[in-house]
């Protein structure tokens, strides 16, 4: 199974449920965690392995050849991006904004923006035991996540079994970045928080995820620290309530050494066999 973990806003706690929901299921059988939040990834930041590969990653962008230029305005014409655009007897390409969709480059009469790569990131894969995880990271000063986002699962696609579980630790908002790592998933688990903010959050991420025509889930992080909005809303709403993970010094103690929580406090690592039961059962009904 692909699971995409998301949430409407940052800080929810999807690092915190991702990794050690990967690693607790690792213990029994093989799992995949990818951290396709790559303008800041810290998955890594708990996750501990060998380091097995590493790849910079490039986008293609064009290049602009003044000799073969006739000027005739098309580029700029089919460019929705305004990434190309003629001032009078030049062509002005901003990499920055181009999206890579080739358009202006196979469109050119004179084939002159060919088409070039330009580095964007890095990927890293470790390996920990049964516990595979993929990191990439976005370049300082790069504004487009969703082609890393798609490279990144790529090359899960075409590294790992199927047969392994697929987490992947996505994006917070509702945002292109989240569409591309949630699009191709079975599942998604929503985390929150039972505030006016989390539930106000929660709303837009679940619209998403009907638009996107997914099965999902909402787990409620902190609980204890607000109301019973979140939970009424989910009642209402008939969304899956998997797990409320408690309002604990302990967590935020662990969390902010580095360390996972489940091995130290039963009553988080209870909530996580909440989650996986649930899992197990999608999993069961999808080969039915």
């Amino acid at each position: 199974m692909k699971i995409a973990i998301a949430s409407g806003k940052g800080g929810t706690g999807k690092t915190t449920l991702s990794t050690n929901l990967a690693s607790y299921l690792s213990e029994k059988e093989t799992v995949v965690l990818t951290d396709v939040d790559v303008e800041e990834p810290n998955s890594g930041l708990f996750i501990k392995g060998e380091l097995v590969y590493e790849e910079d990653k490039f986008k293609m962008v064009p290049q602009w050849v003044e000799d073969k230029c006739t000027f005739c305005g098309i580029c700029q014409k089919v460019c929705n991006f305004h990434a190309v655009i003629q001032l009078g007897k030049m062509i002005m390409v901003f990499p920055q904004l181009c999206h890579g969709c080739y358009a202006c480059s196979e469109l050119c009469p004179e084939s002159a923006l060919p088409m070039i790569p330009k580095k964007m990131g890095i990927l890293r894969y470790y390996k920990n035991h049964q516990l595979h995880f993929t990191e990439s990271r976005l370049d300082i000063g790069e504004e487009q996540a969703v082609p890393l986002i798609r490279q990144t699962k790529d090359y899960i696609n075409n590294t790992f079994s199927e047969d392994a579980i697929r987490i992947y630790d996505s994006p917070p908002g509702t945002s292109c970045p989240v569409i591309e790592a949630t699009k191709d998933t079975d599942f998604i688990i929503l985390v929150t928080e039972p505030t006016p903010f989390g539930l106000h959050d929660l709303q837009l991420a679940v619209e998403t995820m009907k638009e996107l025509k997914k099965q999902f889930g909402v787990v409620i992080n902190r609980d204890g620290i607000g109301n019973s909005n979140v939970t009424d809303y989910c009642k209402a709403e008939n969304i899956p309530l998997l797990a409320k993970i408690p309002n604990d010094r302990r967590i935020a103690e662990l969390y902010s050494q580095g360390k996972l929580i489940y091995k130290d406090i039963p009553e988080f690592r209870q909530e996580l066999d909440k989650i996986i039961a649930y899992i197990k059962t999608l999993k069961i009904n999808r080969q039915a």
